[in-house]
């Protein structure tokens, strides 16, 4: 079974909406479209295309979806070779035209659609869809979550946990690692159980 790839950039309180630029996703009048620009450095760039390696597939909410449909396909590079190789899925609940090559629109039922993906690919990344991704964290149907956090407090906006999580453990997997402009990259794994609670004002807790 492959593993789902969760890969998200986050300010320091918690805002995912619109990273790449103005006009991703105005929504609830958002001014700060494009705040992820000025804080990238040559550490990010490396970090984000090691994350790449390995990816077989995307996995894309609609509005993410249609962003790099319009751009990916007449890009070039590294990324836009992968990206418009790559099979690609998209959840909607629509049915939109996909014209980007190589791209299926999941069923009705996009739990079960995630599922059955998860048996015909290794490595599946679902990069932004920040809506989408509030299902998958729902359903606990992620194996690993990246999640870039930048030096900025930006005070409203679309959170990264904004709904529907459920209690979940996770465990680090990597060192973390932080780049020139203050930007954090933690990759973590899902892990088996839930947070547990304990008593902090008995006993030693030096260990």
């Amino acid at each position: 079974m492959g593993l789902i790839h969760i890969d998200l950039f986050t300010t320091l309180d918690g805002v995912a909406q619109a990273p790449g630029g103005p006009d991703e996703d105005p929504d609830g009048g958002f001014a700060f479209g494009g705040w992820q620009a000025p804080l990238l450095d040559k550490v990010v760039g490396e970090q984000i295309d090691s994350g790449m390696e390995g990816m077989d597939a995307l996995l894309l909410g609609r509005r993410t979806y249609d962003i790099f449909a319009a751009y990916w396909p007449h890009a070039d590079g590294a990324i836009a070779g992968l990206f418009n190789r790559l099979p690609k899925y998209v959840a909607s609940r629509q049915t939109p035209d996909l014209e980007w090559a190589g791209s299926t629109l999941l069923g009705p039922d996009v739990v079960a659609g995630v599922r059955e993906i998860r048996e015909r690919h290794a490595n599946i990344h679902v990069i932004g869809s920040l809506n989408f991704v509030q299902t998958l964290f729902a359903e606990r149907l992620f194996d690993r979550l990246t999640l870039w956090v930048y030096p900025i407090l930006l005070g409203g906006g679309k959170k990264v946990f904004a709904d529907g999580v459920v209690p979940t453990n996770l465990r680090l997997i990597e060192p973390v690692v932080t780049s020139p402009k203050g930007a954090v990259l933690q990759r973590y794994a899902l892990a088996d159980g839930t947070p547990g609670v304990g008593d902090m004002t008995t006993g030693d807790h030096s260990s």
